[in-house]
């Protein structure tokens, strides 16, 4: 976890981010697409952050290790949020949901759940198991009382995660927000949700991430799976560029993907680029996550025996479609 409770780097953060709102004042700025110096000059190319005239997934990933169905589904099982955030759920549903968290092959990371199921939730689980919760969740709205008054709620759970969406539709709000919050969750890990989707450049993306790192964050989240248009290797290597390119957060900030991922063959490209960008050990639960509903049956039909050359070969196709030879993705 980020060592956000130590006064000089909840100092620094609260200066960086106020000097990212003034930014954005100064310059007239209301919408995603400007903002500080650092995000300006990541987004030109400056850093290995992304390039707004290149993408950086021109280069295609080497699966490496995560190219064995088995050893990915075992990466996989213990980085993952297993969630439910469908707006009719019910207790039962959590239940269920806690039962599937602690299966014959190994426990998950984390269960990710609506504020209100989350005390539920951590009754119900072992410790090694952790409990999150969303908060400004999926508008991310601007409202801090609101915003507060989930990351309160999911305190109070006794939860160990707060999933928080920024303003991502009105950047110039995004400091402030996410100031309140995590002051309201000192001593919990705080994933910043950027909904990559929607900001849909690489500029915008780029303030997205310095905003959130300013603020504290523990985690780069891609996207609340509510959008159009979730998780993509596309905004992951933005994300993992922005956390290697920072001094701190290189070795303490960590990325989750999320939305869309339902099978190991889908999760295994993003295990394998955090691994490329943050190293090998970052691909464990304190720096990597997976949010999916689905993905769990997917992983322990790999582990049981019963979809692993199913899953070899839909890995060898899937990279023959997107670089024409196996082993890269």
């Amino acid at each position: 976890m980020n060592d956000h409770t130590q006064p000089n780097t909840r100092m620094n953060a609260r200066m960086n981010g106020a000097a990212s709102a003034g930014k954005l004042k100064a310059e007239g700025v209301a919408g995603p697409v400007a903002g500080s110096a650092k995000a300006t000059a990541a987004a030109k190319g400056d850093t290995a952050a992304p390039s707004a005239t290149g993408s950086p997934t021109e280069q295609p990933v080497s699966l490496g290790e995560f190219a064995d169905p088995l050893f990915a589904a075992r990466s996989a099982l213990t980085c993952l949020d297993l969630t439910s955030l469908n707006d009719a759920d019910t207790e039962a549903d959590i239940e269920a949901l806690c039962q599937r968290a602690v299966g014959p092959h190994g426990k998950v990371a984390a269960v990710c759940v609506w504020p209100r199921f989350a005390a539920r939730a951590r009754a119900l689980l072992p410790p090694e198991v952790a409990v999150a919760a969303v908060a400004n969740f999926p508008d991310g709205g601007t409202n801090h009382a609101r915003a507060v008054r989930d990351t309160q709620q999911i305190v109070q759970a006794g939860a160990q995660e707060v999933d928080v969406v920024m303003p991502y539709r009105t950047l110039i709000a995004a400091p402030a927000l996410l100031d309140v919050v995590r002051n309201a969750c000192q001593g919990l890990r705080l994933k910043v949700i950027l909904e990559t989707g929607e900001l849909n450049n690489p500029l915008a993306v780029a303030l997205a991430c310095r905003i959130a790192l300013d603020a504290g964050a523990d985690f780069l989240k891609t996207s609340t799976g509510k959008t159009q248009t979730s998780a993509t290797l596309q905004a992951a290597q933005w994300l993992l560029q922005a956390i290697a390119a920072d001094a701190h957060a290189s070795t303490h900030v960590g990325f989750k993907a999320s939305g869309g991922l339902r099978t190991v063959a889908q999760a295994s490209p993003y295990m394998a680029l955090t691994a490329q960008l943050l190293g090998a050990a970052a691909v464990a639960p304190a720096r990597f996550r997976l949010g999916a509903s689905s993905l769990l049956a997917d992983i322990e039909a790999v582990l049981s025996g019963d979809a692993a050359q199913a899953q070899v070969q839909e890995l060898d196709t899937a990279q023959k479609q997107a670089f024409g030879k196996p082993g890269t993705y």
